[in-house]
């Protein structure tokens, strides 16, 4: 890592020291995250110490604190004179910590030298314990991707068992869920003009508790909606399903209504979410004055993966309108998308340019999506009734507009850069958007236009996509689309690669044992990637987490929106199993196939997965134990005739 000679005051301040060459000696707000301090708007932290510089406030951030010790960490600032803001940081550290199948893993993407072990389980709840412990009436507001799907009764795997509201296991005072820069804003503002703490309950996209018989703040706009309280849903799976469809429907709609639910004695009180961000918005968050590097206290301790991973890209836009059933960024930073203008891209492409070590790589330009700049509702009055949680499942919606040359525009600008030799699309591509048998309002000529673009200039070695099943019944659990259009869109890439002589290879991730998915589901999945041509690599098992569907299924049994029973592989036998079908070709798979596939009565997928005569082979046997019995054959002594 080159080091940096910027003055620390670049920086928001970490220590008590750096306070002080602040000129500072109190501050406003104190920010406790789970991650490094990486001042670089694709960390949140970051983005939200920022704002809160923006508006005059005072402010620093304590990351990674030790939770285990005398707790000096949490208290080398002192008392702020507004609030603490936790966040567990960009991941769920539930996720961050444990595999799908509940390992501990060993690294952590947002610590230095890849470290694990510098943040708690649960770190938004321990945070907001300890701080209340110390700082009893200071207010705590927690945030962030962990905080956000937890703001509801929710299913947590770890534990396996149904969690309230993490505003009541943890003690925080309010709680921001989704993108956090819009009710921040107002939070400060409203402070700045001497409102108390205690009444801030009507800001858009915030939670709150209040005693059950308190009465509610008024807001006209605003119609309630009432869940099933707390203790019910742990009596009755159903009413948790149905809770869900709820949270899910309002999440998505852009005049929602405020949800109410009854939680030990206390209504949690969910305020509707803000409008989608303007253009306007999102290029304030992208220009503030980040120093785009990691804190330089860092710099003996190793390299911050996930910096590493973004410091040369380019985050074009927000929200996905997919609503797959497994993830959470619809959930959580929306569905309708929201852009940057092209001058605020082209204005950070300049700022990665002339970073110390850029060697002219851009390494994405993308987002969740990295195909849905700029795409929305073609009549708005239409998108402003929607509450469907996906623009494109069943089907693609006649008002969305998916036409790409906006995003082949900015493709050409950041290649015609002269500091820019190559510029990746890293991000997955939603091929369905680019299939004309699936999406019917498809602009062909754009859409062929940015293929050409991408297979051509921006693919670096391979290119990601996430067809994440091959079974039409799996994928209708999944909200994603027949793997019929999967092959379409195969066609196309491979025409195009032919025609300009690339050897560019497609690389499609799947998922095994979602709700939904049978054994026999996998084994098809196997075998006909393999007719593809696919060994298959980029493969993930069902990890259940808070605030989706699939979640609800695989702790419920059921669809939250139809409320009947679905399939789900549960047991570690199970999940092995599928997962393990994703590896056909190893030797020490095939007579296990064999043996499942026969028990299954398939034999036609025994052929197509080992060939023909799969039922006649030997049985394998082990490189270790063949070369023993070599072995012994070679020094036995031959019996006389």
């Amino acid at each position: 890592m080159i080091q940096n000679r910027r003055p620390i005051t670049d920086w928001l301040p970490i220590t008590k020291k750096e306070l002080e060459q602040h000129g500072w000696d109190e501050l406003d707000v104190v920010l406790v995250s789970g991650d490094a301090y990486v001042d670089h708007p694709s960390f949140g932290p970051a983005v939200i110490g920022r704002i809160i510089e923006s508006e005059g406030f005072r402010v620093g951030i304590i990351p990674q604190p030790n939770w285990q010790d005398d707790l000096r960490d949490f208290k080398k600032f002192g008392k702020p004179k507004y609030f603490f803001g936790v966040t567990a940081g960009c991941m769920d550290s539930m996720v961050n910590h444990y595999t799908a199948s509940k390992r501990k893993r060993s690294t952590d993407s947002y610590t230095p030298g890849g470290e694990a072990g510098f943040r708690p389980d649960y770190a938004a709840i321990t945070y907001t314990k300890i701080l209340k412990e110390i700082y009893p009436d200071v207010p705590v507001v927690i945030g962030g991707i962990e905080a956000s799907l937890r703001r509801v009764t929710h299913y947590d795997y770890w534990s396996d068992k149904l969690m309230p509201t993490i505003l009541e296991t943890s003690g925080a005072d309010v709680l921001v869920y989704g993108m956090g820069e819009q009710p921040l804003r107002d939070i400060i503002s409203l402070l700045k003009k001497g409102v108390p703490f205690e009444s801030l309950k009507t800001i858009p996209q915030t939670a709150w508790l209040i005693p059950e018989n308190e009465e509610l703040p008024k807001n006209k706009n605003w119609e309630d909606i009432e869940l099933s309280s707390h203790s019910l849903c742990l009596q009755d799976k159903l009413k948790y399903a149905a809770n869900f469809k709820v949270v899910e429907v309002e999440s998505n709609k852009l005049n929602a209504k405020r949800i109410l639910q009854d939680t030990n004695g206390k209504t949690l009180v969910i305020n509707p979410p803000y409008q989608t961000m303007t253009e306007k918005e999102m290029d304030k968050s992208f220009d503030y004055p980040y120093t785009r590097m990691p804190h330089p206290k860092y710099h003996k301790r190793g390299a911050i993966p996930a910096y590493d991973m973004i410091k040369f890209s380019i985050n074009m836009h927000r929200g996905c309108f997919g609503g797959c059933s497994f993830c959470t960024i619809s959930a959580h930073q929306g569905k309708f998308i929201a852009s940057r203008s092209e001058g605020s891209i082209m204005k950070e492409v300049e700022q990665v340019t002339n970073h110390p070590e850029f060697k002219g790589y851009i390494s994405d330009l993308g987002g969740p999506s990295a195909n849905m700049y700029r795409m929305k509702g073609i009549v708005q009055s239409i998108c402003d009734k929607c509450s469907s949680p996906s623009c494109i499942h069943p089907v693609v919606c006649s008002n969305l507009d998916t036409d790409h040359q906006p995003l082949t525009n900015i493709y050409k600008k950041v290649d015609a850069h002269p500091k820019v030799k190559k510029a990746f699309v890293g991000s997955g591509i939603r091929y369905d958007l680019l299939v004309k048998e699936y999406n019917k309002n498809l602009n062909t000529e754009n859409a062929d236009i940015y293929m050409e673009q991408v297979i051509t200039r921006h693919v670096s070695g391979r290119l990601k996509v996430a067809p994440e099943h091959t079974a039409d019944a799996t994928l209708r659990v999944m909200r994603k689309p027949s793997f019929k259009h999967f092959h379409k869109f195969k066609e196309k890439y491979d025409q195009i690669q032919a025609k300009h002589q690339l050897k560019q290879p497609l690389i499609p991730y799947f998922i095994s044992s979602h709700p939904g998915c049978e054994e026999t589901d996998m084994a098809n999945l196997a075998a006909e990637t393999k007719d593809m041509g696919f060994k298959l690599e980029q493969v993930n098992d069902f990890t259940p987490t808070p605030m989706t569907v699939a979640t609800v299924i695989y702790y419920a049994g059921v669809h939250p929106y139809t409320l009947k029973p679905t399939y789900v592989p549960k047991s570690a036998k199970d999940k092995a199993d599928q997962h393990r079908f994703f590896f056909w070709y190893k030797p020490e798979n095939k007579q296990w196939i064999k043996d499942k596939l026969n028990q299954a009565k398939q034999p036609e997928l025994l052929e197509k997965l080992l060939g023909p005569g799969a039922n006649n082979m030997e049985k394998q046997v082990p490189n270790w134990l063949k070369n023993k019995r070599s072995e012994t054959n070679k020094n036995k002594p031959r019996k006389k005739r």
